[in-house]
């Protein structure tokens, strides 16, 4: 079985394309989205079409909540709070129906999904080091659990001994005796250093996970950004990925 596992699009539909474009190419059986399908550009209701044709499953991020007032948004900095309210105003009642149906944790026979931590899922903390994961593990029922939030692509491994790893480098083979947290990085908004879209692809097969890269059009998405009336940090910082 090939998955086909994202997170973080963020109203990009320029990103949300081209990997859609690149997941074609790649054989897989069944799609998952991990959340934030929504915030920050300007094609909120484009996207959320999209995901729900493509996706089996669809998690809660902390911006789809938001947009639906299920998450404060005494959480959100300036830029993203301004962007939610944008959001608002320019998603109609069947995109907020789909937000509102959003679960904040998914889990399968053999791995599970959340935007932040799985041990405060509604809280979207960020999984950003090893307290956090460790926090996460603990509760952890399947060997493997998908996570975005951070727009950073990354693995946290926890080996048979109790020892805590982690590599940015993929792909990465999974030893089904260890746990992993995979955070699959950000279709519409990295924040790597990297500004190609990211994806993750899990072949239970091979028993590997690892991420994908592709170029989109970040000029026009840039553009789209400002032209709507949204923060223009929002749409500079796409073109250095941070």
């Amino acid at each position: 079985m090939r998955y086909g596992i994202f997170s973080d699009i963020h109203s990009n539909i320029e990103a949300l394309g081209e990997v859609i474009s690149a997941y074609q190419k790649e054989s897989i059986d069944k799609y998952f989205c991990i959340g934030d399908v929504v915030g920050y550009a300007a094609n909120p209701q484009e996207c959320i079409e999209r995901v729900k044709k493509l996706a089996m499953v669809t998690v809660a991020g902390n911006h789809d909540w938001g947009t639906v007032n299920l998450f404060s948004v005494d959480y959100f900095n300036e830029y993203a709070k301004e962007a939610l309210f944008w959001t608002r105003q320019n998603v109609g009642d069947a995109d907020n129906n789909f937000l509102e149906s959003l679960k904040p944790v998914y889990k399968a026979e053999d791995f599970t999904l959340v935007h932040g931590t799985l041990d405060s899922p509604a809280e979207f903390n960020y999984m950003t080091d090893g307290y956090f994961a460790e926090e996460t593990f603990k509760v952890l029922e399947t060997n493997l659990l998908f996570v975005g939030h951070t727009h950073q692509p990354g693995l946290f491994m926890k080996d048979k001994e109790g020892n805590i790893h982690y590599r940015q480098d993929s792909p990465w083979d999974i030893n089904l005796k260890n746990k992993y947290i995979v955070d699959v990085g950000s279709v519409g908004q990295p924040r790597d250093g990297n500004p190609k879209a990211a994806y993750c692809i899990y072949d239970t097969d091979k028993k590997e996970v690892r991420i994908e890269r592709v170029d989109y059009g970040i000029l026009a998405a840039g553009k789209k950004i400002i032209d709507a009336g949204l923060p223009k940090f929002l749409g500079e910082r796409l073109m250095i990925g941070r």
